[in-house]
């Protein structure tokens, strides 16, 4: 038996319907266009950023890289053999980001280099970390970090959020595991609003890809932008970024042992966004202070603000730059005195927030602009020789990979040299041509450096 109340609605709906369709017919008869999908005005290019046919990486070497970029300052030398260059984009930019990026300092194991690369979506998004073989040109991907996690149910229903970034280093201990930790993918969403709570200390074995939580929340409500890890004793070294709502609104500095879990020592004024650890005494510097795990205390050191830095060279020495200035300072792990060198910049452009040291401990390598402008500058990739104090570009890279591929390389955060000083990877922020706002995917370069300019 029908109700008439139903018999009614089917017959309005009915009546809708064919109302709709003959709108929808008239509109087609007079050529009314039919409505077309949003596009974001942001970041209107297709997705994913791809090479001509279908390549998933092209190489390169061009007299182009030799040829010099604006702004390059008098006294800078250019390098008289060009690189060979391989370049790619980071897999999995299937949407827009905002933007993509990379943000975390990574590290080259044999013919493997590891980083990460974020969408930036807030409150919820996601980071990628990434294993890059260099032998067979492809990436693979270790975790998507959100994924894992809600994997393992680590988000309350309350909670309305993702961390969109990982900023952190990406280290290997003793056990062949990576260690690196979650962030923000913007600070305005890091608030009870949100139902937040803090970031995850995270690892991941890259022979059997399992994931695991080293540390839930470490510090409450804090993000975690900054760390180094001691691979020998396991000990996890983190800087904070102060949440919305935290109880403690001073950036964080703690050392929290991975074997038991446990945090050794939290305090206040920690590192802003990178750490210096000395492999040969075991003793973390940053901000004008030292940690030392076998007093498990906070002691004052002449080290200034620590932006970037190499690791510790044959020579025990820590190169580094400040802010985002390229004023350039060695620092003796042993003595624990810092010496001035003077500027380190080759153009306009000085942020650099990522730099390193070869195995001899002579040559340091670079890329100025970290935040964006180097392509202003011709993206110049620097080779720094400690010994002279004289700086050579081994590469402008922005000419050939915009003319030819219509992609500009804009700024990085991230770069490692391998055990040999042979290869250098470099990740990159930047955007395709068509794009009218600035960043919109990342990308990643590794450059063979000629032996002729490394002697």
């Amino acid at each position: 038996m029908i109700h008439l109340s139903s018999l009614k609605q089917r017959l309005l709906l009915s009546a809708l319907t064919l109302l709709v369709g003959s709108t929808a017919l008239a509109q087609e008869a007079v050529g009314a266009k039919p409505k077309e999908k949003k596009v974001n005005a942001r970041y209107p290019l297709p997705y994913p950023p791809s090479l001509p046919d279908g390549k998933a990486s092209v190489t390169e070497q061009s007299p182009a890289f030799l040829k010099p970029g604006p702004n390059l300052k008098d006294g800078v030398a250019i390098a008289k053999e060009a690189p060979v260059v391989d370049f790619l984009y980071y897999p999995s930019q299937n949407y827009p980001g905002n933007p993509w990026s990379h943000r975390s300092d990574g590290i080259v194991v044999g013919d493997k280099y590891y980083s990460s690369s974020n969408d930036h979506l807030a409150p919820r998004g996601t980071a990628h970390l990434w294993e890059y073989d260099a032998v067979t040109k492809k990436f693979r991907e270790l975790c998507n970090t959100s994924k894992f996690l809600e994997s393992v149910n680590a988000f309350p229903k309350e909670m309305n959020y993702r961390p969109g970034e990982m900023q952190s280093r990406i280290d290997m201990g003793s056990d062949g595991w990576l260690y690196y930790a979650t962030d923000r993918g913007s600070p305005t969403v890091t608030h009870d609003g949100n139902g937040y709570k803090g970031e995850w200390v995270l690892r991941t074995n890259p022979k059997t890809l399992e994931t695991q939580i080293v540390a839930t929340h470490p510090i409450s409500k804090h993000t975690l932008p900054a760390s180094v890890l001691d691979p020998k004793r396991m000990i996890f070294y983190g800087g904070t970024a102060v949440g919305k709502d935290a109880a403690n609104q001073k950036i964080q500095f703690f050392a929290l042992d991975i074997k038991s879990g446990k945090l050794l020592l939290v305090a206040d004024d920690g590192p802003y966004r990178t750490l210096i650890f000395s492999h040969s005494t075991g003793k973390v510097f940053w901000e004008g202070k030292m940690y030392d795990p076998k007093t498990n205390m906070i002691t004052p050191s002449k080290v200034p603000n620590v932006r970037s830095c190499t690791q510790e060279t044959p020579q025990g020495i820590v190169y580094g730059t400040s802010g985002t200035k390229a004023d350039l300072w060695a620092f003796d792990v042993k003595t624990g005195e810092v010496k001035q060198l003077g500027n380190a910049a080759v153009a306009k452009q000085e942020y650099i927030a990522s730099i390193d040291a070869d195995p001899t401990g002579r040559y340091l390598y670079y890329a100025p602009g970290a935040h964006g402008g180097a392509a202003g500058d011709g993206t110049p990739v620097v080779q720094y020789d400690v010994k002279t104090g004289k700086k050579k570009v081994i590469a402008f890279l922005h000419e050939l990979f915009w003319e030819k591929y219509g992609y500009a390389l804009d700024g990085s955060f991230g770069s490692a040299l391998d055990e040999k000083g042979e290869r250098l990877f470099i990740s990159w922020d930047g955007w395709r041509k068509g794009q009218p706002r600035g960043w919109e995917s990342c990308s990643m370069t590794v450059i063979h450096i000629p032996a002729s300019e490394r002697p």
